[in-house]
C-alpha cells in the first residue's frame, strides 16, 4: 500500500462512493458504504481450506482496525447508483 494513503483518505472515498479491492490474510475482498457507521464486506476469492463469510457487515471502527494489514488496495467509483 502506498504510504502517503491514509485511513482517512480510504474514509473519504468511501463516503464518495468508491468500492475498495484489497487483500486481507491472503483472501481478497471488496468493500463499499452501506450506511452511516456500516460497510459491507464481500468475499471475492475462493480458497476451500479457509473459508470465510460470502459477506460481513463491518463498523467503521473494524474497518479502521484492519486497515493496517491491507494489501494490494485499489478503488473504483460505483457508477451503478
Amino acid at each position: 500500500m502506498e504510504e502517503d494513503y491514509t485511513f482517512e483518505k480510504m474514509w473519504e472515498d468511501l463516503n464518495n462512493g468508491y468500492q475498495i479491492y484489497y487483500t486481507y490474510v491472503g483472501n481478497r475482498y471488496l468493500l463499499f458504504k452501506t450506511t452511516n457507521n456500516c460497510y459491507t464486506q464481500k468475499l471475492l476469492s475462493k480458497n476451500k481450506k479457509n473459508p470465510q463469510p460470502r459477506m460481513s457487515m463491518l463498523t467503521l471502527k473494524r474497518v479502521k482496525e484492519i486497515f493496517p494489514y491491507m494489501e494490494d488496495v485499489e478503488y473504483k467509483i460505483n457508477l451503478t447508483d
